[in-house]
């Protein structure tokens, strides 16, 4: 695939057209010229990736036909290899096997983070591709979790970007809010006890 610049391998000719016609178009040409979308892994990405336990694969199969998929597990199971890849052990599913077979034809993939406590979200397009090397697996599996891998993910990443948080809603994790609402009641207790003490 010709890119001039990196933004040219999300905003093709179509969109650009109708960018064009509804007004956009000029501010995203100024953005990709002065460099505003990112084409390699930096510290805060990095830091970012491996602090999520949740993210969505993307990838289309020969003729086109795309499929998006759930991927999870404990922050850190998204592994920065360098500047441009990141991979992570693929665990045992339903079998259906779409994203290896869609990678098999087509490396082309996208990545899609959401991060809902601070309505933030990263898009990452490039390419990917599976291995079975039973050594890389073991690299990426999280210590100590019980899920079955079957095989790894490695993404190479061409361009990212960070999406403007209007409209995602602000949900928190269960084990975050437990963290909370048990922070609360010891400082209710905390204050019981001293309300007692002072009456009593």
């Amino acid at each position: 695939m010709h890119v001039e610049t990196p933004s040219d391998i999300f905003f093709s000719p179509a969109v650009k057209a109708i960018q064009t016609e509804r007004g956009s178009r000029d501010g995203y040409a100024k953005m990709a010229a002065r460099g505003g979308f990112r084409t390699e892994i930096d510290a805060d990405l990095a830091a970012w990736l491996e602090s999520r336990d949740s993210a969505y694969l993307g990838t289309a199969s020969a003729d086109g036909q795309p499929y998006i998929q759930h991927r999870g597990g404990p922050p850190g199971f998204l592994a920065v290899l360098d500047r441009h890849r990141f991979a992570f052990a693929d665990y045992k599913g339903n079998q259906q096997f779409i994203s290896t077979g869609n990678l098999a034809e087509n490396d082309r993939a996208t990545m899609f983070l959401m991060d809902y406590a601070n309505q933030r979200r990263i898009k990452i397009w490039g390419s990917a591709a599976t291995t079975r090397d039973p050594a890389i697996i073991a690299q990426l599996m999280p210590e100590g979790y019980k899920a079955r891998p079957e095989q790894a993910i490695i993404f190479t990443v061409e361009v990212w970007d960070v999406n403007c948080p209007q409209h995602i809603p602000r949900k928190l994790a269960v084990a975050d809010v437990a963290t909370l609402v048990s922070e609360l009641q010891a400082r209710i207790a905390d204050l019981e006890a001293a309300l007692a003490a002072k009456n009593s």
